[in-house]
């Protein structure tokens, strides 16, 4: 539905998370599911989902990575069989190598870290500060004044976004343009066609080579040559 390359990252992304799951005995993203839960019991509470839509954040990462930069991002997932244990996670929870962990990522993948870090850092902002506007209360006619009331908001999200919301809170922000999705590249749409046209290919080798088989086993069979040769001695007749 979204494409290839989405599907593909997609389902490497989930291998990573079936992986942590497998050594800590518990998926990620707990803390939204708690969250969700926590909200349930508090009256009149809205439960809000303020992320970018996967698909936008997965076709603008995608895009922004070179054809080398895909094949050694999509090597790392398939391959990922690092040990994590609850003591590592707790690491993680410290700033200075929290902030390092992303140094290194920065590093590597810098155009990643941009669209799956730094534009949702912005996106996060924006919608929070949507959610904490004042609050309007009714008026009874025209003539009377407005009233406001300060919202209430808890924000759940993820520790590596903290820093970049508390950088982007007091600026004005603008969300248009990292909602977009740019045009595929070139050597996408090259890559694409490669990618079909290998799969169907196999495919259609697969049909032949199984459809061969089949009819060779057929033929092979004592009822098969039998009736075959029965076939033959009629017009002799």
């Amino acid at each position: 539905q979204n494409g290839v390359m989405s599907g593909l990252m997609q389902m490497l992304l989930l291998k990573v998370s079936a992986h942590i799951t497998e050594q800590l005995g518990m998926a990620p993203g707990g803390e939204f599911r708690e969250a969700f839960k926590e909200a349930s019991k508090v009256p009149f509470c809205k439960f809000h989902l303020g992320d970018r839509p996967i698909p936008v954040t997965f076709k603008r990462a995608i895009a922004a990575l070179s054809f080398w930069q895909k094949v050694k991002l999509a090597w790392g997932l398939c391959f990922l069989s690092d040990p994590i244990s609850k003591d590592d996670v707790e690491k993680c929870k410290q700033k200075d190598l929290l902030e390092q962990m992303m140094a290194e990522m920065i590093g590597e993948f810098p155009d990643l870290h941009r669209t799956i870090v730094s534009e949702r850092d912005i996106y996060l902002t924006y919608m929070l500060k949507q959610a904490a506007k004042q609050i309007e209360l009714p008026r009874a006619s025209e003539n009377e004044p407005r009233k406001y009331i300060p919202a209430v908001v808890v924000g759940v999200v993820g520790m590596g976004h903290v820093p970049g919301i508390e950088k982007n809170w007091n600026s004005d922000l603008k969300i248009q343009e990292i909602m977009s999705v740019p045009p595929p590249s070139t050597s996408s749409k090259i890559f694409k066609f490669v990618l079909k046209a290998t799969v169907f290919g196999l495919l259609g080798y697969g049909c032949y080579r199984i459809g061969h088989r089949t009819v060779q086993f057929v033929l092979s069979m004592p009822a098969t040559q039998s009736y075959l040769q029965r076939l033959t001695e009629v017009p002799q007749r």
